[in-house]
């Protein structure tokens, strides 16, 4: 059994977590740079304590998981929102398996202008703690450590790319774009197009993009009508190739086109946006 918390709130921390993993059977990317004999030694080598947090609001104190002092918390599964709030503005940015969480770090609350972060558990998390014990024995592998840094850097590359998107003029430019760019990350590759299998609703795309909820709404439907985008039970299925005239188109404010033709006949796989 795992180390649970409870939704919207935490139980006790300081008490022996129930369950451990090997961070390298969880997440093999973070090896990608050893050779096969010291990912291997890595493996045997680098334990993690595991914990879970349910769906709902967590606002996770500064000693969640007794992780204070270490690396942080690195989400294996689940998905969550991270919130910010700055008087009447909100905005928020996706995170998922690989995202590295520090929830003791100064979040805002000390700036001029104070903000508020919290997060929204959408899909419930899996967490991998990487506290002092186990930053200690990551020493002997520094490629490991160097891969968590580029976590950290890709997290910051993305919400720069968010920020750009947030620019274009027109609102279904916006959301196009958006959505290509969290299926970079999210999506899978079919026959029919790019799936992008995520919980999202209208306010929380909205909130992503820093738009009003009924401009998503619009822009989705226009969207549809295009032909660029289908609505599924859960996320949506992106038609045709990724939009690489939108963002001159947006920064024009011309209108993003649908696609000619059926969809490319692809492989079954993550979507990659070109260049990524």
């Amino acid at each position: 059994m795992h180390h649970d918390q409870e939704r919207g709130g935490e139980r006790p921390q300081g008490r022996p977590h129930s369950a451990a993993g090997r961070l390298l059977d969880l997440d093999p990317e973070l090896g990608e740079d050893l050779d096969p004999e010291r990912f291997q030694l890595a493996r045997r080598h680098l334990l993690v304590h595991l914990g879970r947090v349910r769906a709902g609001t967590w606002r996770p104190a500064a000693g969640a998981f007794s992780a204070q002092g270490g690396a942080g918390l690195l989400i294996v599964e689940g998905l969550a929102l991270r919130q910010v709030r700055l008087h009447r503005r909100q905005v928020a940015e996706l995170l998922g398996s690989g995202d590295l969480l520090r929830p003791w770090q100064d979040d805002g609350e000390h700036a001029h202008f104070p903000f508020d972060a919290s997060l929204e558990v959408i899909e419930g998390l899996l967490l991998a703690v990487l506290d002092r014990s186990f930053v200690a024995r990551a020493a002997a592998f520094p490629e490991v450590a160097g891969a968590l840094y580029g976590r950290a850097m890709a997290r910051a590359r993305s919400l720069a790319g968010t920020f750009a998107i947030s620019q274009m003029r027109r609102a279904e430019n916006q959301v196009l774009v958006k959505l290509w760019h969290l299926a970079d990350r999210f999506g899978r590759v079919g026959p029919d197009g790019v799936r992008l299998p995520l919980p999202l609703t209208h306010a929380m795309l909205a909130t992503l993009l820093g738009m009003h909820r009924p401009a998503v709404t619009t822009a989705l439907g226009a969207l549809k009508d295009q032909g660029l985008v289908l609505s599924q039970d859960v996320g949506w299925l992106l038609l045709g190739e990724p939009p690489e005239d939108a963002i001159a188109l947006g920064a024009r404010g011309g209108l993003v086109r649908p696609m000619t033709g059926a969809a490319p006949q692809r492989p079954e796989g993550p979507a990659r946006l070109p260049g990524s």
